[in-house]
């Protein structure tokens, strides 16, 4: 079987080899499995299989075990008694039938052995104790290169708040050995290495993480070669092969984002059923893997139950999705929008519409609900973990509701978090890697409240859609389906009272009159009437005035206007409406 090759562990070797930095953060997917020319192990044992040979030590420190030294032990621990006692190291077993005391050979090895074991659990004393034995190796110069592999980074040398001062006293302790260790010129200059192994490296503390000679490198989720690749080694290995609906190479595409260890779940379930591995079981299975990765307060899958065809009126509206809108979500990168954000009154179906949109475009669609977290660094990890999903699927439509409030500003009165979080998701749609691949729909009444960097060209700016209140025909529309299934053949003396009893609703305020109507089952014309009349809209005429007057203003196209011959004499006018009505509290 052919070995495909590993981009981040190349690039690892890259940084070692040139001597651009001694010490890394390993971060990403590190939790999976990796091919390591014979099998599929975890990261740990991948590593110390692609990094054996001559000359190099590698050790590995693991938080619930002891320090292993998996090269040269002896010629380790004798370079270690050397060190200690200050003899050359051919010197050791001379030392050993001259010396007694404290500098005995013999105990200065038992103490070696006993420091190695007593790391188990210790991470204070196995970071000092590794330190040291970077001290030793190039002082002494006689038992080779070390590579040192720390495992769970994140665990003993955290993040927390980024401040000292919340830290204990072991963790401050620990930080700074690890400071003063990366920061050391000797260290810096000699040939032993470091790898800081942790899910992001913003779950080190900011004290090692930002360091400049500590260099980051990415594992990236598994491409689909390398899902190809694991399914055909498992259909060939297993003691009883899974059932397929297709081909390798159609369940290697449909797994996209999933890790190694999520491919393996679904053959062995497969493999120990009777029934064949469904379509609709890999979908479920992605779901579910994402929810697991990103949370299920931050993300869901949509999967909307309507479509175009049943949404009421926006007959110009969906005219524009249909012919445009759509074929360029579907497009090639070339030719594809980085997203579009909706603007428009609150209750006027803002949501609805493209909900039916994203089921026409017929793709998974993730929705963002709570990007931030309570916890330090936590949100930059759910945005390093989007990222990772975000590039595995080959198209997705990231739907966000409530737009304004998910994403802050940038200025220098935002917060750092909010900052940090804005500018990531900035950058996630400007990128040229996810353009064509990742579609971003930002719902919001407040279109004014976004980022003016998010409304730019390039990112949703490239098209800003108004959803406005129902008017002539949209209105007539609206209005039939209220009274359908009340009145016969509704004369137009009718629809037009009606018309005129329902001036300036809204598509929630025509749904509400529905559900009414549907509840009190008037048996006449004048009962129904009469239940109009008796409908009184809320107190938010302003506000929504004001939101329909963003919406225009900040409209990308003049064709979806309610007017596009618009002068700027009439912007002018709804640009003075909108100072009036801020003057009045309202924004």
């Amino acid at each position: 079987m052919a070995e495909h090759s590993c981009n981040f562990y190349a690039a690892l070797a890259r940084i070692l080899n040139s001597d651009q930095s001694r010490s890394l953060i390993l971060s990403g997917n590190v939790h999976d499995l990796f091919f390591d020319g014979k099998q599929y192990v975890p990261l740990v044992p991948f590593l110390c299989r692609k990094a054996k040979a001559d000359g190099v030590v590698r050790v590995v420190y693991e938080l619930n075990g002891p320090i292993r030294i998996l090269d040269r032990r002896q010629a380790v621990r004798d370079a270690w008694i050397a060190w200690r006692m200050g003899v050359a190291v051919d010197s050791v077993g001379l030392a050993r039938m001259r010396t007694s005391g404290s500098a005995d050979p013999e105990k200065l090895g038992t103490q070696f052995d006993r420091l190695l074991h007593e790391a188990t659990g210790n991470p204070t004393l196995a970071l000092e104790v590794l330190r040291q034995l970077t001290v030793c190796s190039r002082l002494t110069g006689s038992s080779g290169d070390l590579l040192i592999l720390i495992e769970a980074a994140d665990m003993f040398l955290p993040a927390g708040s980024g401040d000292v001062a919340a830290l204990n006293d072991k963790q401050l302790h620990r930080i700074s050995i690890v400071a003063d260790w990366f920061a050391d010129p000797a260290f810096m200059n000699a040939t032993d290495s470091v790898c800081l192994i942790a899910e992001s490296r913003s779950l080190i503390h900011p004290r090692i993480s930002r360091l400049p000679q500590v260099l980051p490198v990415e594992v990236p989720s598994p491409s689909a070669a390398d899902r190809l690749q694991f399914i055909r080694s498992f259909c060939e290995t297993s003691r009883r092969a899974p059932k397929l609906w297709g081909t390798p190479e159609q369940l290697a595409s449909a797994t996209a984002c999933l890790s190694i260890h999520a491919v393996r779940q679904l053959l062995a379930g497969a493999a120990y059923g009777e029934e064949p591995l469904r379509p609709g079981d890999v979908v479920d299975k992605v779901e579910e893997f994402i929810q697991g990765q990103l949370g299920e307060d931050m993300v869901e899958f949509k999967r909307p139950a309507h479509r175009l065809e049943q949404v009421v009126g926006f007959a110009k509206l969906k005219e524009f999705l249909r012919g445009e809108l759509i074929p360029r979500f579907l497009a090639p990168a070339d030719k594809a929008l980085a997203g579009a954000a909706v603007a428009g009154p609150i209750g006027g179906g803002k949501t609805f519409v493209f909900e039916a949109v994203a089921g026409e475009v017929d793709v998974p669609v993730l929705v963002l609900k709570a990007i931030r977290s309570q916890w330090f660094g936590q949100t930059d990890v759910l945005l390093e973990r989007l990222r990772r999903v975000l590039e595995a699927l080959e198209k997705v439509v990231i739907f966000v509701d409530e737009a304004d409030t998910q994403f802050g500003g940038v200025g220098p009165e935002t917060h750092a978090t909010e900052r940090r979080l804005t500018g990531k998701i900035q950058a996630m749609m400007s990128d040229p890697q996810l353009r064509g691949r990742v579609v971003w729909l930002l719902m919001t009444a407040r279109i004014h409240r976004l980022s003016p960097d998010l409304r730019r060209p390039g990112r949703v700016g490239d098209l800003i859609i108004p959803v406005l209140d129902p008017e002539g025909d949209d209105r007539r529309a609206f209005l039939a389906w209220v009274l359908d299934g009340l009145l016969e053949n509704a004369p137009r003396k009718a629809i037009d009272r009606l018309d005129t009893l329902t001036a300036g609703y809204s598509a929630a305020a025509f749904a509400s009159l529905r559900s009414q109507l549907r509840a009190s089952a008037p048996s006449s014309f004048d009962e129904i009437v009469a239940l109009v009349e008796d409908h009184l809209p809320p107190a938010i005429g302003p506000t929504r005035r004001y939101q329909t007057l963003q919406a225009l203003l900040n409209c990308t196209r003049r064709s979806l206007l309610p007017d596009p011959s618009v002068s700027e004499a009439q912007r002018d006018a709804w640009r003075l409406e909108l100072r009036k009505l801020e003057a009045m509290g309202i924004n």
